[in-house]
């Protein structure tokens, strides 16, 4: 049997460009889009789209409903199934208004992708993510070798992802250009560094302690001073692989070229963790840690601000919905902190000059009350006359 349908090659290769011309998607979209295609495709037997029907998409919902994942061996998540369905009913509704599918597909026919209510509200309920605290990183990186310089790179690599919270895309594109040890700060140029959404982020180094930062510091000193790269070098360079003495290929030193994917962070990041013993947490992780950090030591809005915008947050309620959620033992610390309230005169105190200094800065005038009875008079005199 034929794996594939001309014709359905045809209109989706149409969809994709649509994907990414019209709607700005970007290649993970278009990539996760394929991959719900191919998989109502092959369970359809390669039927073409025009003869698509709605039972099509009921009896598609079940046959997902008994799938097993191929990397847990466990049934397909509500959230994994959602993702697919979501995909598979955008298609179906664009199709519906293409040349040739207008008689055939309806815009109504693509809402039987659609889970049931109970099942979209699991699919969407946010989990408890794990997360490695601030001490168990500082740890990892404190185990980690730093003998050959591969081995300098991964431990810098480890403490830039902690200093700065750069997702792993950014972090295997970026130049030794856009890190600044005096200021402090790391600029992503969106024109140069895949950031996600292609935003330009200026991040400067978050207070993580002084051993992270001067892992960084010594590995830019490294590259810049002892094997004397560039400002267009690569700020974590590709490992090297060439015949070693054993007449078989192995890691020998580092190439002058980006890594071409972020699988070799991640595999750093296992091989870090595993030797420091620790359970693996990936390279995005650390985003939530940082989060959870800037949840303690942010004593105002404006720091907060800051401190979003140091994940190249444009809004704050993204830093608080993506990564802001309280631990379930925080919880419970900040509910029976509120039972046995401990404020006194000076936290009163404190809270009224903040008040004060907040209505002032609203445009407020603040009038003490002994001068109150003089402008009272005069705005009576005022209005008499």
């Amino acid at each position: 049997m034929a794996k594939y349908n001309a014709e359905n090659e045809r209109i989706k290769r149409r969809y994709f460009g649509w994907l990414k011309e019209a709607k700005q998607c970007g290649e993970a979209t278009v990539d996760a889009t394929a991959k719900a295609l191919s998989r109502f495709e092959e369970y359809n037997r390669y039927k073409s789209f025009r003869a698509f029907h709605q039972d099509q998409a009921v009896a598609f919902k079940r046959y997902l409903a008994d799938q097993t994942s191929q990397r847990s061996g466990e049934r397909l998540s509500k959230a994994t199934i959602h993702a697919t369905l979501t995909q598979l009913r955008q298609f179906f509704f664009w199709l519906a208004d293409q040349p040739g599918f207008k008689s055939r597909i309806q815009h109504s026919d693509a809402d039987y992708f659609n889970l049931s209510s109970k099942d979209t509200r699991i699919a969407a309920a946010h989990t408890s993510r794990k997360v490695p605290t601030l001490e168990q990183v500082r740890h990892v990186i404190e185990v980690m070798p730093n003998g050959t310089e591969i081995e300098r790179r991964d431990r810098a690599l480890v403490a830039f992802t902690l200093v700065t919270g750069a997702r792993d895309s950014a972090i295997a594109s970026l130049k030794l250009k856009h890190i600044d040890l005096a200021g402090k700060f790391v600029f992503q140029d969106a024109r140069e560094v895949k950031t996600k959404f292609s935003k330009t982020i200026t991040t400067y180094f978050f207070p993580v302690g002084v051993e992270a930062v001067a892992a960084v510091e010594a590995w830019v000193r490294y590259l810049r001073e002892e094997k004397l790269w560039g400002n267009d070098d690569p700020l974590f360079p590709a490992t090297r692989v060439a015949l070693g003495k054993t007449r078989q290929f192995e890691p020998c030193g580092l190439e002058r070229n980006h890594w071409k994917t972020t699988t070799p962070i991640r595999t750093i990041f296992r091989e870090a963790f595993e030797r420091a013993g620790l359970p693996y947490f990936h390279p995005h992780s650390l985003r939530h840690t940082l989060a959870r950090l800037g949840q303690r030591v942010c004593q105002t809005p404006e720091q907060f601000k800051a401190w979003s915008q140091n994940f190249g947050h444009e809004k704050v309620m993204t830093t608080f919905e993506n990564y802001g959620s309280v631990t379930g033992d925080r919880q419970g610390e900040i509910i029976r902190g509120l039972a046995t309230p401990a404020a006194n005169p000076s936290d009163e105190g404190d809270a009224a000059r903040v008040l004060l200094k907040s209505l002032r800065a609203s445009g407020f005038e603040i009038i003490p009350a002994q001068n109150r009875p003089a402008l009272e008079r005069e705005g009576r005199n005022s209005t008499t006359s």
